[in-house]
Parts: C-alpha cells; sequence; structure tokens
C-alpha cells in the first residue's frame, strides 16, 4: 500500500490539469465528476496508504519514496521525494479528507455559477499544492507546493473578479504572504549555505551536529522560518490578509481556514521543530507572537458584523493557540488542536454558507435571527461546531485539544505561565463571540425571509463534520477523564513531548477546572450579553470611550491604517513620481539617438542611381588615399 503514496498528490493534480485544459468543453457533470471525484481518489489512497502504514510500520515508522532527481549538481541535490511519517500522514489524512467534504459542499454551493469548472480546477490544485507540502521530503519541493497554495488563494479569493473588491483582497493576500515567502526563501538559501542540503531530516541531523543551542546560524535559520510561517499562518504582524479574504465563495474560505494555507506554517515550525529547539528566543518569540494574536484577532471578532469575518478573526486567533503551544514546546499539542479546529472550523464555515445562500447572499449577522426552527440542520451543526471552538466542556473535540495546550503552557514553567494567562483570556473571548452569533443569528425574532435550503450534497459534509467537532477529540483526554493517550503517542515517533518544567502532582485539577470556566462563562456572558436584548452592548458602545474602542478593534486594531500610511500610501507615491521611470532615461536617449542616426541616414536613401555610383567612386577613393598615406 505505501508504494501508492504518489498517487496521493497526484490524484489532484490530474484533476487540475483535465479541469485546466477541457473544463469549458466539458459538461457539468463531468466536471463535477473529474472536480470531486479527483479529490475523491486522493483521499481513498491517502486512507489505504494510513491503513497499510498503521498495519505493517516501515522501518522506523518512516517510509520514503524517491521519484526523480530534480537538481543534482556537485555538493547538492533535491529530488522529488515523498517522506511519510506520523505527522505527514495525520496532515495528508485531515487535507484530503477534509478537502473532499468541502469539495462535495462545493457541487451545490457553487452550481449555478457559470465559472463551475475554474472554480473546481483551481480547488484541486488547492489541495494537490497542500498535499505536495507536507509529503516532501525536502525543503525546495515543500517550498514548491508553500508556493502553489498562495497562487491558489490568490486565483481563488478573487474568483469572482469582476468585482474590484475581490480583486483587491486576492492581491493583498498575495503581496502580503510574498512578504513572508521572502524571508523563508533567505532561510532557504542560509541552510543550503551552511548544512550543504535541503532534505530535511539529513538538514536537521547537520544542525544538531553543527549547530549550539543558541548559535547565530540556528537563531537567524529559525528567525527567517518564523517569517514565512507568519505570513502563511496570518499570525502578528502579517495577519492583515485574512480578514479581507473573505471576498472569495465560502467553500474557498473554509479551505484556506481549514485544511490548507494557514495551517502550512504551524506544519513547517513541527516539521523543523530541531531548528526552534535549537534556537530557544526564537521558540519564545513565537510562543509570544501567538499569545498576542489570539487575544487581538479574539477582541477583533467580538465586533464584527459579517459572519465570515467573525470566522476568519477566529481562525487567526486559533492559529495564534497552536503557535503558543509551539512556543512551550508542546509541539503534539499544537498539531493535535490543528486537527480539530480542521473539523470545527471547516463546519462553520459550511455551515454559515448554508445562511448566507439561504437568506439571499445576506452576511450581516445583524439582519439574521430566529433561523434555528428555519435552518434546522444548520443551527445544529453550526452549534456544534461553535461549542467546539468555544471548548464546551467534556463533549466537544475542542475542549480537549485546548484544554491540553493551556495545560502544557502552564506546566512549562517561566513565561509558560504568561502564556497560559494570554490563552485563558483568549478561550473566554472565544466562546463569547462564537456564541454571539448563535444567538443573534438563530434566537430572537426572524429578521429576514428564508429561501433556498440545503441539499443533500450540502448536508452530508455538515453532518460528517459535526461528528468529528463533537467526538474528534476522544483520542487525547486529560488523565482525570480517562487519559487516553491514542494521538500523542502515535505522533510521538516524530514529535518530542512536552517539557513540564513546572509540574506539580495536582495542577490538572485546578487547570482542568479552569479550562471549564473559561468556555462556560464566556458563553454565560454572551447569554447575558446578547440573548435577551442589546440594551446594555448598546449603552457600552454608545459612550465615547467604548465606541472609540469598538471602532478600533473593527478596525483590526488599526493594522490596515498603519501599513496604509507607512508603506503603501509613500510606495504609491513614489511610483507616481517615477512614472516615467528614472532608471529608463539613459536607455531612452539611446533610443532617440538611434532615430535620429536612422532619420539622418534615410535621407540619403535618394533612388538616383548616378549619387549611389558618385557616393561609392568617392569612397573607393577616400579609402585609397587613407592606404597610401599610411
Amino acid at each position: 500500500m505505501l508504494d501508492l503514496l504518489w498517487l496521493v498528490p497526484a490524484w489532484s493534480l490530474a484533476g487540475f490539469l483535465v479541469l485546466a485544459t477541457l473544463g469549458r468543453r466539458l459538461p457539468r457533470p463531468a466536471a463535477t465528476s473529474v472536480g470531486v471525484g479527483s479529490v475523491g481518489l486522493s483521499t481513498l489512497t491517502a486512507g489505504a496508504v494510513a491503513v497499510g502504514f498503521l498495519e505493517l510500520p516501515p522501518s522506523g515508522r518512516v517510509y520514503t519514496q524517491s521519484l526523480w532527481h530534480w537538481l543534482a549538481i556537485p555538493g547538492f541535490r533535491a529530488p522529488v521525494g515523498l517522506y511519510l511519517d506520523a505527522l505527514a500522514l495525520v496532515m495528508t489524512v485531515v487535507v484530503a479528507f477534509v478537502g473532499l467534504l468541502i469539495h462535495l459542499y462545493s457541487t451545490e454551493f457553487m452550481r449555478d455559477d457559470p465559472g463551475y469548472s475554474r472554480f473546481f480546477a483551481y480547488m484541486n490544485l488547492f489541495v494537490a499544492s497542500m498535499l505536495t507540502l507536507v509529503l516532501a521530503d525536502n525543503l525546495l519541493l515543500l517550498y514548491l507546493g508553500w508556493e502553489g497554495v498562495g497562487l491558489c488563494s490568490y486565483l481563488l479569493i478573487g474568483f469572482w473578479y469582476e468585482d474590484p473588491v475581490n480583486g483587491a483582497a486576492a492581491q493583498k493576500a498575495f503581496i502580503v504572504t510574498r512578504i513572508g515567502d521572502t524571508a523563508m526563501a533567505l532561510g532557504l538559501f542560509l541552510l543550503t549555505t551552511s548544512l550543504g542540503t535541503l532534505e530535511i531530516q539529513p538538514l536537521l541531523q547537520r544542525a544538531a551536529e553543527k549547530w549550539p543551542v543558541g548559535s547565530g546560524p540556528a537563531v537567524a535559520a529559525a528567525a527567517l522560518l518564523l517569517g514565512g510561517a507568519l505570513g502563511k499562518s496570518a499570525q502578528l504582524p502579517l495577519q492583515t490578509w485574512l480578514p479581507d479574504a473573505m471576498a472569495g465563495p465560502t467553500p474557498v474560505s473554509a479551505l484556506i481556514h481549514a485544511a490548507t494555507m494557514v495551517t502550512a506554517g504551524v506544519y513547517l515550525i513541527a516539521r523543523t521543530h530541531v531548528l526552534f529547539s535549537l534556537a530557544p528566543a526564537v521558540q519564545l518569540l513565537v510562543g509570544a507572537i501567538g499569545a498576542a494574536t489570539l487575544l487581538l484577532a479574539g477582541a477583533s471578532a467580538l465586533t464584527q458584523r459579517d459572519i465570515k469575518r467573525v470566522l476568519a478573526y477566529s481562525t487567526i486567533s486559533q492559529i495564534g493557540y497552536m503557535f503558543l503551544a509551539l512556543g512551550v514546546g508542546a509541539w503534539g499539542a499544537a498539531l493535535f488542536h490543528l486537527v480539530t479546529h480542521a473539523f470545527f472550523k471547516a463546519l462553520l464555515f459550511l455551515a454559515a454558507g448554508v445562511v448566507i445562500q439561504a437568506l439571499h447572499h445576506e452576511h450581516d449577522i445583524f439582519k439574521m435571527g430566529g433561523l434555528r426552527k428555519e435552518l434546522p440542520l444548520a443551527f445544529w451543526t453550526f452549534l456544534a461546531g461553535g461549542a467546539s471552538l468555544a471548548g464546551f466542556p467534556a463533549v466537544t473535540a475542542g475542549f480537549y485539544s485546548k484544554d491540553q495546550i493551556l495545560a502544557q503552557a502552564w506546566l512549562s514553567g517561566g513565561a509558560g505561565r504568561w502564556l497560559w494567562a494570554a490563552g485563558w483570556i483568549g478561550a473566554l473571548l472565544t466562546a463569547l463571540y462564537i456564541f454571539r452569533v448563535i444567538f443573534l443569528v438563530f434566537c430572537g425574532e426572524k429578521q429576514s425571509a428564508v429561501g433556498r435550503r440545503p441539499g443533500w450534497a450540502a448536508c452530508i459534509p455538515l453532518l460528517i463534520l459535526a461528528a468529528l467537532s463533537l467526538g474528534g477529540g476522544f483520542v487525547e483526554t486529560p488523565h482525570s477523564l480517562g487519559g487516553v493517550t491514542l494521538f500523542s503517542r502515535f505522533v510521538g515517533s516524530v514529535l518530542p513531548a512536552a517539557h513540564a518544567a513546572g509540574a506539580g502532582g495536582g495542577a490538572e485539577q485546578p487547570l482542568l477546572l479552569l479550562a471549564m470556566g473559561a468556555s462556560l462563562g464566556g458563553i454565560l456572558l454572551a447569554y447575558l450579553l446578547f440573548l435577551p436584548g442589546r440594551g446594555l452592548v448598546e449603552r457600552l458602545t454608545g459612550a465615547a470611550p467604548g465606541a472609540a474602542l469598538h471602532r478600533f478593534w473593527f478596525a483590526g486594531w488599526g493594522f490596515d491604517r498603519l501599513y496604509d500610511g507607512l508603506l503603501v500610501a509613500p510606495y504609491l507615491a513614489l511610483a507616481r513620481g517615477n512614472r516615467t521611470d528614472l532608471l529608463d532615461t539613459p536607455y531612452g536617449m539611446l533610443v532617440r539617438l538611434s532615430r535620429w542616426c536612422h532619420g539622418v541616414l534615410g535621407r540619403s536613401q535618394t533612388g538616383r542611381l548616378r549619387w549611389y555610383a558618385t557616393a561609392i567612386a568617392a569612397g573607393s577613393v577616400a579609402i585609397v588615399a587613407i592606404a597610401l598615406l599610411r
């Protein structure tokens, strides 16, 4: 089974190639079969590979597959090869399976769109690029997948390009993430020149042997890779592109936020965790950035009116949790939350898409309301996803993954205690903002008439994701709730266990109760503020300080305005001032000189043979005279 590994990304890539070349000539049922079927085959192949890996684990629990040599020069080689271990297997199965559910949902969501085939071509390429990224055995091939998901995000965010706003959002995502990608490329150059390879496992081994902990090259390499992760995963200070990315179709939002792109940064850090362990200052910075991001994004989510922008800021915040876990060395906990987040965030976006389509593409949560009975499936599945996001105790997957992060942050001691405090406040904010949406959208008085209702292609993914959002966390539970350690034992062959520097014998129960308190407290606060009415909220935001704070959070803490003032406006002014391009001036002068010479010589072309003969004779005499005088 393991020798089928290359087919996992190949099926989706083949689907893209077929749709890209024949899409306009294919009837819609055929485009559906290719678009969904190719990802379905990738998922089935990934499942078969997973079964083979679990039943007959390869030597060292690692399987490598070299396909061909991409680059091979003296002192450096970069093969096109795949590397499968526990980390890659988890990511592959999640990406392929969640991607398949989103593709199935898309057949209904996009059924009336004229760009149907083009949409599935882009989506297939997106999945193929992400699968290439997580299976790559070297950082150069990983970077190819990395840039592939960046390209697809541009194409899909701006899918409805007729609206200039969508095109601007796509450009913003592409440009902002390029900043991080440039840092990552510099990191790859540094690693190549210092260690002589980009093959991940030999690179990590050489780094551990050659670089002492805290050495300059280790810090520089880790910092540059972190820059790439910040861009792709929308973390401070490169988070501004993700809320605007909601311009794309809702299935695109689900794919970007749940299974591809934004999780790539988390995967990169986890995959190269040895480099970050050699640079403790950078690893601590990862945790600090994650803590700051989750708080800032959580506060912004609390003020948004667009249901998709609430979920976008929620994604930024939850990726912040994963960065926090990585920063304290809780590598397995970060990956566990990545998996549960893929389930409940995909569910939330897809359920939100049902609501948006049912209300004739209305996005404003204050123009919804009373949909609990009108759209029961959307309500119950959105509630399951929202409860998991909020970490509702004991019965949701999000509770177990988030509790593990908070517990390991506290037990790491030192700065980990401060990170735990940030994470706990963030958990309270998360429950508050997501149940604000639930109460405003599904409870209270009906605000808009319901039109379109979901069909089976939308219902099946919602039900499956709801089940996973509730039950997907039982593979890893705290000792007092069963002590299941299936997930941590599986990924433990790749990712080291967290170092509990401040462990205490009785710490687990209080930490568990505090995590429960954050979730239940946020839900209760949302109930008091938004379910009976909005009088208290309106009074708070009506006062001058509250209104100013609300505007500040609503605008994403002013980052867009800051960047526009510091970077965008000066650059545009420079471009306008240099409209004629000073660097082209010397070349322009050469062009004008050439034209003048052409004009002068052109006048000699009279067509009169006597003058030509005279000129030839005069020239001949001049040449003979010069020769004699010499």
